[in-house]
């Protein structure tokens, strides 16, 4: 059948780029539901991280598979955890580790689709996790309900399509992104958020004589298009450019020194704090790509942080750009302060915060012509979560004695992003289809464990 449109929709869907942003279609999810307090940050360790350098350390393992770091103590009696981890060890009780992660895909493009959607054979329009909380928990302030910090970089990221879009939910439903290259973060002196700017020559009269236009030519858009009225997005975009309350929540030069400095000058540790920042605003879920920046001296070459052979002649364990040495302090400095920060502010019970990556790193260390690493390895590896019911100190699965198999409780990529939703109150069996039922917001079971 084919659809027809009256004047006034012709000219409602015709007036929407005078607004001179797009953004009604990043806020038309915001509508349905009551306002819900849980939210997320997704922290996406982009490459992979060594999980036998991290959350499953192996000390009595062989030299070649173990490496150089030692164990310590966490606050979990009888868990440890890798050496350049002090502070995580430090506040263990406070957060989750699942070290029986396992899928059979080790291409970086490939993994990240399936983190990305949950999925471990999506399709190439699936939504992302991000989109299906989006959507099904919108969130209600004048703020975007899902924000993306840092966009992928380098030869191994996943089609932007895949998690810029909102795939075949659509671009209502996609996140805001923030951060498009190396320089585009809140660690980069001098950095605005442009995302909010209106077009040229549109000042703050013009938008104003322009939503009043558009208010005219609505009419009563509740007797001529019912509760799914563009009208009402329209408005909250326009909330967005003219307003104050989104602005501020994207300005992190309003946190103190000693603040800054807790999270770390670098850009993992600043966009986790721009991600509390918009946790506090109304954000639902705010993914974070982990690319820890450049250490002293280093030339840019990728945002791959944790995609570590031995890139550029930088050793795993060295203090590169693309090392332990310098990526997992920077890990372990970022995440303990997001972690007691949400604690500090009470929003620790209600965020769900996770960091993972596609895969893990191969038990083996691998000796290239010019230095040394360990390669992708997807059978194994480890994953945590804190915060919205998670319980503290929990360990979930266990690894071989190399941290090359799963031993106990294998954790597949559906089930995974069950255990996200679960912890954000989204049942994973929701309907996220037309028609409601055909199409579930995962098809795997909750780790119940670890709550």
């Amino acid at each position: 059948m084919t659809q027809r449109f009256n004047r006034r929709e012709v000219l409602q869907a015709g007036a929407l780029p005078l607004v001179g942003l797009s953004l009604p279609r990043l806020l038309a999810a915001s509508e349905g539901r009551g306002k819900r307090e849980k939210a997320c940050i997704f922290i996406h360790q982009y490459g992979g991280l060594s999980q036998l350098d991290s959350w499953d350390v192996k000390p009595n393992g062989p030299a070649e598979i173990r490496g150089p770091y030692s164990p310590i103590s966490t606050a979990v009696p009888g868990y440890q955890v890798g050496e350049l981890m002090p502070q995580l060890a430090r506040i263990s009780d406070k957060f989750a580790v699942i070290r029986s992660m396992s899928h059979g895909v080790p291409v970086h493009d490939v993994a990240n689709r399936m983190l990305l959607a949950g999925q471990s054979l999506p399709a190439l329009n699936a939504p992302s996790l991000g989109t299906i909380v989006a959507k099904l928990r919108p969130s209600e302030a004048s703020v975007p309900s899902q924000v993306w910090l840092q966009k992928y970089g380098g030869g191994a990221m996943p089609p932007e399509h895949t998690y810029l879009t909102g795939g075949w939910l659509g671009m209502a439903h996609a996140p805001l992104l923030i951060g498009v290259n190396q320089d585009d973060h809140p660690a980069t002196p001098g950095f605005r958020v442009q995302a909010f700017d209106t077009a040229q020559g549109i000042n703050s009269q013009r938008l104003e004589a322009r939503r009043n236009l558009l208010q005219t030519v609505d009419g009563n858009p509740s007797q001529t298009r019912g509760e799914d009225s563009l009208s009402r997005f329209r408005q909250r975009a326009f909330d967005l450019l003219s307003g104050s309350e989104a602005r501020q929540a994207f300005d992190v030069d309003r946190e103190t020194t000693a603040t800054r400095d807790r999270y770390g000058r670098h850009p993992m540790g600043q966009n986790l704090l721009l991600a509390r920042r918009l946790i506090e605003a109304g954000v639902r879920l705010i993914n974070v790509v982990a690319w820890c920046g450049l250490a002293p001296g280093d030339k840019f070459l990728s945002l791959e942080t944790w995609d570590m052979h031995g890139n550029g002649g930088i050793d795993i364990f060295g203090k590169g750009w693309n090392g332990l040495g310098w990526a997992l302090p920077c890990c372990d400095q970022s995440v303990s302060a997001l972690l007691e920060d949400l604690e500090q502010r009470g929003l620790l019970d209600s965020t769900l915060v996770v960091l993972i990556g596609e895969f893990g790193r191969t038990p083996r260390i691998s000796k290239g012509s010019s230095a040394i690493g360990r390669d992708h390895w997807p059978n194994c590896y480890s994953a945590m979560l804190a915060g919205a019911g998670v319980r503290g100190g929990a360990i979930y699965g266990a690894s071989d004695t190399q941290a090359a198999y799963v031993k106990d409780r294998p954790v597949s990529p559906e089930d995974f992003s069950a255990t996200v939703l679960h912890a954000l109150d989204i049942p994973p069996e929701t309907g996220i289809s037309p028609d409601g039922f055909s199409v579930r917001a995962s098809s795997g079971h909750p780790v119940m464990g670890v709550f």
